[in-house]
Order: C-alpha cells, then sequence, then structure tokens
C-alpha cells in the first residue's frame, strides 16, 4: 500500500489513517476469526456522537456507491474496552491473520475498501470539520 497515494495524490500511512477529525476514526481489523474496516465514531457525549453518525447517514448513498456495496451501521455500539461507539463497517468471516494462507483474501478485502474510503472522506471531510 505505501507506493498508493491517496485521492488527493499525497503519501499515506493507509493503516495508520488520520481522518484529521477528532473522534472519527477509520479502523481495519484482522483477527483470528475475521477482518473488517469501518467508520467508527468514539465521541464521549452519545448525542454527538448520534448526530456524527446521522450526519454520515446523509451520505450513505454516496458511501455505498464508492465502496460498491452496503456497509452495517450500528448506532450507540461498544468497542472492545466496553466504550460506546457508533460504527459503519463491513466484515470479511472465516479469516484468520494467523494463516498466511487466509493474508490474500484479507489483503483483498482491505486494500480496495481502504482506498474507497479515502476517496469518501475526500468529498465529505469538510463537513465534519466545523
Amino acid at each position: 500500500m505505501k507506493p498508493i497515494p491517496n485521492a488527493e495524490g499525497r503519501r499515506i500511512n493507509w493503516p495508520n489513517y488520520k481522518t484529521g477529525v477528532r473522534n472519527i476514526y477509520f479502523r481495519m481489523k484482522a483477527e483470528n476469526d475475521f477482518a473488517s474496516i469501518g467508520i467508527e465514531i468514539g465521541h464521549q457525549d452519545e448525542e454527538l456522537q448520534e448526530l456524527y453518525f446521522d450526519q454520515f447517514g446523509q451520505f450513505r448513498k454516496m458511501l455505498e456507491s464508492i465502496v460498491g456495496e452496503e456497509w452495517d451501521w450500528k448506532l450507540l455500539d461498544q468497542n472492545e474496552f466496553g466504550q460506546p461507539v457508533s460504527r459503519i463497517e463491513k466484515i470479511l468471516t472465516n479469516v484468520n491473520v494467523m494463516d498466511s494462507g487466509d493474508w490474500p483474501a484479507i489483503i483483498s478485502f482491505l486494500k480496495p475498501r481502504i482506498i474507497a474510503l479515502d476517496e469518501f472522506w475526500s468529498n465529505v471531510k469538510p463537513g465534519f470539520e466545523s
């Protein structure tokens, strides 16, 4: 991924993607039984978290058009630390990051989606900056 520039043509650290907006994160995970990619809204104020989630909802058709599929939308879920988060994500099941035989499937799953997510974000980020 290193040689691939972001939607604005700049170098980017894809695994540690910085959205530039506090409390909005792009998360990529590869675990023992799944891989996932998504947008995580982690604002401590649940009302503001819901407001961000609703704001993303206004761009749902654009997101799905750019990523080419429907993603799962979860308002006020919990992260692995028990903190309230909202997520917009896609999950690939039945893969194991510890099995090198699954790496091509995991990479093929994550790579086009993070690139598409970056393209989506370059279009909608200004609406979240204020």
